[in-house]
C-alpha cells in the first residue's frame, strides 16, 4: 500500500500529530475501511519513529477508527450502519437540546453561513462540504449556551464525518440539507423552541437514515 500522507514535523505532541493525521485519512477515505496499517510503513511515510505511531493507534483503537485484525495487526474499523443509526439517535437528541435552548434564549445565529453553504454544496469537494454542515451544528450549540453540547457531540462528530465523506464521495446529499438548516435558524431566531428542537431532531434522523442505508447496501463488505 503506498501512502501519501504530508509528512510531520518533530514536536513534544507528536503522537497527537498521527493521530489527526490517520483520522483524517480515514475519515476522507484516503485510508479505506479494512485497509491494513503497519506501524513500520507508517512511521516511514510520515517520516516518525514507530513509538508516536503505535500511540495514535491505540487512541485511534480507543476512538473506534481501528481495530484488531488478528495475526495482521490492526485494520481501519469497517462502516457499520448500525453504529451510524446509533451515532444519529444520540446526536439527535443533542442538537434538539441546542436549537431548545437557542431559541428560548433567542440567540442571534449568523446567517452568511448559509449562502457559504449553499456555495459549498454545488461544488465539487467533499471536505469543504462536510466542514460547512458541521460549522452550522457548531454554531447552533454555541448559540445554546451550553459547553457540554458541543463537547458530547464532538466523538460522535469524528465518525459522522467519516459516514458523510463516503456517501459524499460516491453520490452527494446536499441542496436539501441546507434547506433543513435554513428552517432550523428560522425556528430559532422566532423563538419557537419546540418547532426548532423538533426541526433539529427529525433533520438528524433523516441524515441518519439515508447514511445508514447507504452504507448498508453499498458498503457492506467493506
Amino acid at each position: 500500500m503506498s501512502l501519501a500522507l504530508q509528512k510531520i514535523e518533530f514536536a513534544p505532541d507528536v503522537a497527537d500529530q498521527v493521530y489527526r493525521r490517520l483520522l483524517d485519512a480515514i475519515c476522507n477515505g484516503s485510508l479505506a475501511p479494512a485497509a491494513r496499517l503497519t506501524q513500520e510503513e507508517l512511521a516511514a511515510s510520515l517520516e516518525v519513529s514507530r513509538q508516536p505511531v503505535i500511540q495514535a493507534l491505540r487512541m485511534l483503537k480507543r476512538d473506534g477508527f481501528v481495530i484488531d485484525a488478528g495475526k495482521r495487526g490492526v485494520m481501519v474499523a469497517p462502516l457499520d450502519a448500525d453504529h451510524i443509526t446509533q451515532l444519529y439517535a444520540v446526536r439527535g437528541v443533542l442538537d434538539g437540546l441546542a436549537a431548545r435552548q437557542a431559541a428560548e434564549a433567542r440567540v442571534p445565529i449568523d446567517r452568511t453561513q448559509m449562502e457559504h453553504g449553499r456555495r459549498i454544496a454545488s461544488g465539487d469537494g467533499v471536505g469543504p462540504m462536510i466542514d460547512a454542515d458541521l460549522q452550522f451544528h457548531q454554531s447552533v450549540y454555541a448559540a445554546s449556551g451550553n459547553p457540554l453540547i458541543a463537547a458530547s457531540a464532538d466523538t460522535h462528530w469524528r465518525h459522522i464525518r467519516r459516514a458523510m465523506g463516503a456517501v459524499l464521495r460516491a453520490e452527494g446529499m446536499r441542496g436539501a440539507i441546507w434547506d433543513e438548516h435554513e428552517a432550523i435558524l428560522e425556528a430559532i431566531a422566532a423563538g419557537r423552541a419546540d418547532h426548532a428542537e423538533k426541526l433539529a431532531r427529525d433533520h438528524c434522523e433523516a441524515a441518519g437514515q439515508r447514511l445508514a442505508a447507504f452504507v448498508a447496501v453499498h458498503i457492506r463488505s467493506a
